[in-house]
């Protein structure tokens, strides 16, 4: 071998050692740039020279830098950010809402119970003004706090929407970003080396947008990286990206979706195809729990102002004359939206129409429906369990009457309807004057002085406004047994109005005219009862103790027993307890599932760094070992150049 080629083994050596110095100090240099992969240079023997006396090898070369890159664990280090941001996000929401349904003395349930404690105290004297007015204010307080948990909701719609266009604007910065490397990679991606920085810098920017939303990815020929949601819709071809915005839904506009700018305009996208990320999480939270929240907050409002006002025209207030009871509360309307899609007239004008109203407040469900008319009937959808029921215009579908106007419907028109959801908001006490609280029972009940049995009159309520005050009733047990005869008059004339007979059994009331009798003890045959018109209402309090009575009545949720009466049902303190229990468990599940994907997520990130991320240690003995080399191809140098001066210095 000549010296010439021992120069040139010396100087590849020194050029290749010098490159692998380079690259050791650019990974020390980037050790806490996050996403950087670790780099190192990639050797090879120098192709050898045939002699006779065979092939003298040629040295080093430094063929390329390639990356330490684990595609799997990216792609899981990507997709668990994505989860974690989801479950995070969602829990952070459900911490605010959990303050809204609070127990104790701030709580709603407590506001209820004082205010039936203070119709007890009405009760005792329900000619006592100032006893009336603690009534009011009570009721006063009650719809103030409803209308505040209603509001605080707004609020917390307000935010989520905010929080929408903030992530939404982050995601296109970011995908725009993501299609501007993919445009260097692409250029660059022909010279037959890979250019590491570009493509760490792409990954990072892939699990950046990963926490915002969940997404899949396929590389193309020319090395450009195609972005796509869970559901397919592309975010990113090539140096192209797709821009998000946020619109307003379709049927709700306080309410807020995505859509994808294309060249025609936004096209929705469904919060389905978005998968995990914090996106998802807040749409999650907006469409799920805080439209779940809402409603119970509004079954529980519309079911306690129904109530509350219904026994109040049960009964007679302390005006003079008296007069049937008026409303104590009112509340928000239900409402039917219309799909920003159906088809309108020349004038702009939706072409159906759909409206709501309250048939029965005991029997709403705190649910949202989706209506939808398929060229032939309506079709009636229970978001809250997707249960589905054929409508027709009149029809009473869980308390609720939906009238479907008399233009004809048109194929594909939607409505969302929302019996409850603005119930709470617009929660406000509609009585000012306390004289209006109607105490008194507009009949009253009274057990014969002559009575041998020991039955005594256990309760009495008037449970049907369309009782007669004009006609009195006689109830004489015929038997010991129970049997009884009834007779209604009228009170002036006494003439006869109707007659007939029952048989009475503990635990029964007997029921006539408009109001429910309860007996207790035995009565005996010939034993009378009677019910007439109240003709002292500032002294009566039958109506009052109704109204205290309803704190312990399943009248929340009541739903059909098939057979014309009314079964199931929660009390008013009952129905709020499942409330704060509900959003207790949902916030519960929340945090959970946030620590369990944030240490996936911690895992998989450490799980990558084993593989890709830079060992200072390592790197340090990496440094001497090239250093050595280094100085190792000077000596190689060093030498050829001696060899080289003697064979000159002969020469001469």
């Amino acid at each position: 071998m000549t010296s010439s080629a021992l120069l040139s083994i010396g100087r590849r050596a020194m050029l290749a050692n010098e490159s692998a110095l380079n690259i050791v100090g650019h990974n020390i240099a980037n050790a806490n740039v996050p996403g950087y992969s670790r780099q190192q240079v990639d050797f090879a023997t120098a192709a050898g020279q045939l002699t006779g006396q065979g092939y003298y090898g040629a040295g080093v070369d430094a063929q390329t830098v390639t990356r330490s890159y684990n595609e799997f664990l990216t792609r899981q280090v990507a997709s668990t950010r994505a989860q974690s941001a989801y479950d995070t996000t969602r829990a952070e929401q459900l911490d605010r809402l959990e303050t809204l349904f609070a127990g104790g003395a701030e709580g709603l349930g407590a506001a209820v119970g004082d205010m039936l404690n203070a119709m007890v105290d009405m009760a005792t004297h329900p000619q006592d003004l100032s006893a009336r007015a603690v009534v009011l204010g009570r009721a006063g307080e009650l719809a103030a706090r409803f209308a505040t948990a209603g509001n605080e909701m707004d609020r917390m719609q307000t935010g989520v929407n905010e929080d929408l266009g903030a992530a939404v604007l982050q995601v296109n910065s970011i995908t725009t970003r993501i299609a501007a490397v993919n445009s260097e990679i692409s250029l660059l991606q022909g010279n037959g080396h890979t250019p590491n920085d570009l493509l760490d810098q792409r990954d990072e920017l892939v699990s950046s947008l990963s926490q915002y939303i969940q997404v899949s990815t396929l590389e193309s020929d020319d090395g450009s990286l195609n972005i796509f949601t869970m559901g397919g819709q592309r975010l990113v071809l090539g140096s192209t990206a797709v821009p998000l915005s946020v619109v307003p839904d379709a049927f709700d506009g306080s309410r807020m979706r995505l859509s994808v700018v294309e060249t025609d305009g936004p096209r929705p996208l469904e919060s389905s195809m978005l998968g995990a990320g914090s996106l998802g999480g807040m749409l999650r939270f907006q469409n799920d729990d805080l439209a779940t929240a809402r409603n119970m907050v509004g079954q529980l409002a519309a079911a306690l102002a129904g109530a509350v006002n219904a026994q109040q025209a049960l009964g007679l207030d302390l005006r003079v004359p008296p007069g049937v009871g008026s409303p104590v509360f009112s509340v928000g309307p239900p409402e039917a939206l219309a799909a920003s899609t159906n088809a309108r007239d020349a004038g702009g004008n939706f072409v159906s129409q759909v409206s709501l109203t309250v048939a029965d407040a005991r029997q709403l469900v705190p649910s949202e429906y989706s209506l939808e008319h398929d060229g032939s009937n309506w079709q009636l959808t229970r978001l809250s369990d997707g249960l589905m029921t054929a409508v027709a215009s009149g029809d009473e579908v869980d308390g609720m009457t939906i009238d479907l106007g008399t233009p004809p419907a048109l194929t594909g028109d939607r409505f969302l309807l929302q019996p409850l959801t603005r119930a709470a908001n617009g929660m406000t006490r509609v009585m000012s004057d306390p004289r209006s609280l109607a105490a008194a029972s507009p009949l009253t009940a009274t057990a014969a002085q002559a009575n041998t049995g020991t039955g005594e009159i256990a309760g009495f309520n008037v449970t049907d406004p369309t009782y007669d005050p004009q006609l009195s009733a006689t109830i004489a047990f015929s038997s010991d047994t129970g049997n009884y005869t009834w007779e209604l008059r009228d009170r002036v004339t006494n003439a006869l109005s109707s007659t007939g007979t029952g048989t009475w059994s503990p635990g029964t009331p007997i029921t006539l005219n408009g109001f429910e009798l309860a007996l207790s003890g035995a009565p005996r045959t010939g034993d009378t009862f009677n019910v007439v018109r109240t003709d002292a209402p500032a002294a009566n309090n039958g109506n009052a103790l109704a109204m205290a009575a309803l704190r312990d009545q399943a009248l929340v949720g009541v739903r059909s027993d098939g057979a014309g009466g009314v079964a199931g049902g929660a009390t008013f303190s009952d129905t709020w307890a499942s409330a704060i229990a509900t959003v207790g468990v949902r916030t519960q599940s929340a945090h959970f599932a946030s620590e369990f994907s944030s240490q996936t997520a911690t895992a998989a990130v450490t799980a990558r760094a084993s593989v890709s991320g830079v060992n200072l240690d390592e790197e340090a003995a990496r440094l001497m070992q090239f250093q050595q080399g280094y100085q190792a191809a000077a000596k190689v140098l060093q030498v050829a150049q001696t060899l080289m001066d003697t064979v000159l210095g002969l020469q001469r």
